[in-house]
């Protein structure tokens, strides 16, 4: 629980605002000082309550990040972020945060109240932060003593002056494993991100071409990213989800590039229903594994890479074709 003033985090959100690392995330520009005024976005708000869920799936192994980062070095493979890979959280959460609400109001009343995850302009991680959920990272991300940071974070705004937690307390020391660890150096300082070159943000947010300089450096990853997360030492602590929501879908996993390039659009949106994937849509779907089948091009050899995206060269939109045809140009002939 914390409450809602926030002026104190305004400057670096409008700073990290003006140096333009929110790249093509036009809406975080646009609501502005928004994000640190709660009261502004509902109100009558005068709490906040913070929650947590955990998302690792509960088929994962102790050696998980071992497991993860093999991926990383297998050329064919389709890696997508851990996250993604079971049902959207945002349907999940925020049933769970209106069921808990509903449960509050049967205790103490009606109550004015709205829920959030990742849906609206709201500084998740320093309110988590103030809740003493866990404490900012240096990757950004929200991190706990027992959960590292693979878990999810979600609010209810509410107009009940409730006591209020006390605020969590770092615990990165001097480590800058996530710092070194990220493949396009996004990082850029210690908790501060540049969006633009974050692998995340180009194969979820960026809606248009991804700049070439950038496209060997995102592998084989196309859906996400995962890597300053798989360094953390804290990530030795991560929790299972209790939840089957998060259990693995079949073809998310452990699918090979060819395989998911071998989808129709059909197949892509029957798929990942349900899932967070879908909302990036068919194109960006194939400007990513095609970015990752020419990395795989390169790195290995194999025909049937070139063969495949030569095949679907003439059928794909303009975005698609111009990155197919860098792909087809990472290895001589």
């Amino acid at each position: 629980m914390s409450d809602v003033d926030l002026r104190s985090a305004e400057k670096g959100l409008l700073d990290w605002l003006a140096a333009g690392f929110h790249g093509g995330m036009g809406y975080m520009a646009a609501h502005g000082r928004k994000r640190a005024r709660p009261a502004e976005l509902v109100p009558g708000t005068v709490r906040v309550i913070s929650a947590r869920m955990d998302y690792l799936p509960r088929e994962a192994g102790d050696a998980w990040v071992a497991s993860e980062r093999a991926a990383l070095h297998e050329a064919q493979r389709a890696v997508i972020s851990v996250y993604a890979r079971g049902r959207d959280y945002h349907k999940v959460l925020r049933s769970r945060l209106q069921k808990l609400a509903e449960r509050l109001a049967e205790e103490v009343g009606p109550f004015g109240h709205r829920v959030f995850t990742d849906s609206a302009p709201v500084l998740e991680v320093e309110l988590a932060t103030r809740a003493g959920l866990g404490w900012r990272g240096k990757h950004t991300l929200a991190l706990a003593r027992d959960a590292g940071s693979t878990f999810f974070l979600g609010e209810i705004f509410v107009d009940l002056a409730l006591p209020v937690d006390a605020p969590a307390s770092g615990h990165c020391g001097s480590c800058s494993a996530c710092l070194l660890a990220c493949p396009t150096q996004a990082i850029v300082a210690p908790y501060r991100l540049d969006a633009r070159r974050c692998i995340s943000y180009l194969t979820i947010e960026h809606a248009g071409p991804i700049a070439p300089a950038l496209r060997p450096l995102i592998g084989n990853r196309i859906y996400g990213c995962d890597d300053c997360q798989l360094a953390c030492p804290w990530n030795k602590f991560a929790q299972r989800s209790p939840l089957p929501d998060f259990d693995e879908r079949e073809g998310l996993g452990h699918a090979t590039l060819l395989a998911l390039w071998a989808w129709s659009e059909a197949d892509f949106l029957r798929r990942t229903e349900g899932s967070a994937i879908r909302r990036i849509g068919w194109a960006r779907w194939r400007r990513n594994l095609a970015v990752a089948l020419g990395n795989a091009w390169r790195d290995s050899g194999e025909p049937a890479l070139a063969q495949v995206l030569a095949a679907a060269r003439d059928a794909a939109d303009t975005m698609v074709a111009e990155h197919i045809d860098w792909a087809l140009a990472q290895r001589a002939p």
